[in-house]
């Protein structure tokens, strides 16, 4: 990925620290240390603080393609891990405190799906989807892309990082939904390749990471998140009700949203991404409520209340992410960021 532009102190010296361009060592390590816990100490809320959402969406990155620059050494170098293990404990307590889960059902399979069609059927906020659908104009279009394309570019690898932290059924199962991600096989296939067609038939660019630099902070959140969950084995329960509530809540809003680009004139080339979620993820939602999440509850009960918080938390921060384009839409104004609203 190119680097991107930094939003503030933190995100700015550490790619800077990363690029080499400031001292190496010891001191720039430790002048970013300094940084990061005043800009968490002044921050009011870091869901929405662009400067800390970018600095831990590059960390983690160095666990995915990489930054431009940046020596590939970086990603297990420890004081740097440090830095993001202390965003991380902002960041999830501030999503512990947003993401709410109810009385605990029977660690049963089918207990565990019931309750997470529940969550997933309960959702009362505004609908991007229906909008998209009905209303939404082509620069409205575009900037629904550019919001999707932090994650659907690289579209399944967070969830990934479960796989070799499961097992049995569980494991099975996310494997099964993961290879359809993937496309079977095929490049062509793969969601993010379609999804890539996607931003060309609009005359967008499909490199990864391209509009990075319009993505509000709550955008960010919402991919860190994933991140978050998948790559700490402690919350493996969590990145497998993450994944259960996304593929729950994902048919009849693709549906709609294929609807809207076939509205404004787009054909099968644009809307193939969106039509093969149509199908897929009404095969996936029971793939993933029953076997995934509830075949690891069976095998580890203690895991009941992650897997239900990260369902929890997918559909509370998700939601945040539609609040903030929905009330910029109706308002007539840009979604993304004010210095990088996409020209016409």
């Amino acid at each position: 990925m190119k680097q991107p532009s930094p939003r503030g102190e933190a995100s700015a010296l550490l790619l800077a620290v990363i690029a080499g361009t400031v001292e190496s060592g010891q001191e720039a390590l430790s002048r970013l240390e300094a940084v990061v816990e005043d800009a968490l100490a002044r921050t009011p809320d870091i869901l929405h603080d662009d400067d800390l959402q970018l600095a831990l969406f590059c960390l983690y990155e160095l666990h995915y393609s990489g930054i431009d620059g940046a020596a590939d050494e970086w990603e297990w170098n420890l004081r740097l891990l440090g830095v993001r293990q202390r965003l991380e404990a902002a960041f999830e307590a501030r999503v512990r405190a947003e993401a709410v889960v109810g009385a605990l059902p029977e660690a049963t399979s089918e207990a565990v799906c019931a309750e997470l069609f529940r969550l997933t059927g309960e959702d009362s906020g505004p609908s991007m989807s229906r909008f998209v659908a009905k209303t939404a104009s082509n620069d409205q279009l575009r900037e629904f892309l550019v919001h999707k394309s932090v994650s659907q570019l690289r579209e399944a690898d967070p969830h990934t990082w479960a796989i070799p932290r499961l097992a049995g059924r569980a494991k099975a199962a996310l494997v099964e939904i993961q290879a359809d991600e993937y496309g079977n096989g095929l490049l062509a296939r793969m969601h993010s390749s379609l999804f890539a067609r996607t931003m060309r038939e609009l005359g967008m660019d499909d490199a990864y990471g391209a509009y990075l630099d319009a993505a509000p902070a709550i955008t960010l959140a919402n991919n860190n998140l994933m991140s978050l969950f998948g790559l700490n084995r402690r919350l493996r329960g969590a990145i497998v009700g993450h994944l259960a509530a996304y593929e729950m809540t994902s048919s009849q809003p693709n549906r709609l949203y294929s609807r809207g680009f076939a509205r404004l004139g787009y054909g099968d080339a644009a809307t193939a991404y969106f039509d093969e979620h149509v199908e897929a993820d009404a095969v996936h939602e029971q793939i993933a409520g029953r076997d995934m999440a509830g075949g690891l509850v069976e095998s580890d009960p203690a895991l009941l209340p992650d897997v239900l918080f990260g369902a929890a938390a997918a559909l509370a921060i998700d939601s945040l992410v539609t609040v903030r384009i929905m009330a910029a839409w109706e308002e007539g104004r840009s979604s993304l960021r004010p210095s990088e609203v996409m020209a016409s």
